[in-house]
């Protein structure tokens, strides 16, 4: 390993790939670009009403995997299927990037920590599928559909932490943020996860069920549980904004340079989720603007998760 100072704290090597193999770097930005994907092709499948394209999982027709084409046959089968095929397709880079984890990363020099967390992204691909399919057989009830989106939107936490302890030493994990407010990472973790669990109630009691004939909803007032998902965004901005402000404060630390950018995506990120949501409320929620809110909250989470993980820095061990 080279001996030359790298400017990132924590990391003796003067380029990513002295820490990280390169074929293990990118199989893990493929998983995690794959995992936003998986959050648009599922998106689809909803917002087309192709939640029952396939009647039955794990095959899409009886003694049938794959949809069977007759006169009658609709986009539906086709949509559904394509969104199954990207779990199947997200499985295999899965196990390629624990196997690469395993066995071309130098892990002699890296804690068992690594190694159990690159299990994640495939137990969860296949935990997805399970729910996936429990959504069909259940006929979309919204509960379990809305669950399918937050085993996705936990999946690109997990990838996106995983590449950020690829490129990070492998010490203990210390707090950059002295003082009482070091609990503000927790804080925002915990508000962004209200954030989304909130947003798939918003979508069980709107009018995108995933299927007209199955149009399955929240026992809800759409228009309150709006408001309520609008307010734990304006707290989870309030948050962000209080973090920059700490930012400031600390502006002399050179470990925080990295939780500044980090912080600045996740500004950029946020305020063109909260602008594509209020478009969509004021238009009568169009399926294209849905969808894109539905990817900008994969990317609000994967922001998040790299600024909460960058208040943290691991030294050599």
């Amino acid at each position: 390993m080279s001996a030359t100072t790298d400017p990132r704290p924590g990391l003796p090597a003067a380029r990513r790939t002295d820490r990280v193999d390169r074929l293990t770097w990118g199989l893990a930005v493929a998983n995690l670009v794959g995992q936003l994907a998986i959050i648009v092709t599922g998106g689809a499948v909803r917002l087309t009403g192709s939640g029952l394209g396939c009647s039955t999982w794990p095959m899409c027709e009886p003694g049938s995997f794959t949809p069977v084409f007759h006169e009658a046959t609709t986009i539906h089968p086709y949509v559904e299927f394509g969104n199954r095929t990207m779990s199947g397709v997200l499985s295999v880079v899965a196990v390629a990037l624990l196997w690469s984890v395993y066995r071309r990363e130098p892990t002699a020099s890296r804690p068992a920590a690594l190694r159990r967390l690159a299990w994640w992204p495939l137990v969860g691909v296949l935990l997805q599928a399970v729910v996936g399919g429990l959504s069909v057989l259940w006929v979309l009830h919204p509960a379990i559909v809305g669950s399918h989106m937050l085993f996705s939107l936990a999946l690109v936490a997990v990838s996106t932490y995983l590449l950020v302890r690829l490129r990070s030493a492998d010490g203990p994990a210390t707090p950059l943020i002295r003082g009482p407010w070091r609990v503000v990472p927790w804080v925002l973790t915990t508000v962004v996860t209200a954030v989304v669990v909130m947003g798939t109630v918003v979508t069980g009691s709107g009018p995108h069920s995933g299927d007209e004939d199955a149009a399955y909803r929240y026992a809800l007032d759409p228009l309150l549980v709006t408001r309520l998902h609008a307010g734990t965004v304006w707290i989870f901005l309030t948050v962000v904004m209080l973090l920059g402000a700490l930012l400031h404060r600390f502006r002399d630390e050179a470990d925080l340079d990295r939780a500044r950018r980090a912080w600045w995506t996740l500004v950029s990120v946020t305020v063109l989720e909260g602008v594509i949501g209020y478009t969509q409320y004021f238009t009568g929620l169009p399926e294209l603007l849905v969808g894109l809110h539905m990817l900008a909250s994969g990317l609000v989470v994967a922001a998040a998760t790299w600024t909460c993980s960058s208040l943290y820095t691991r030294r050599a061990t």
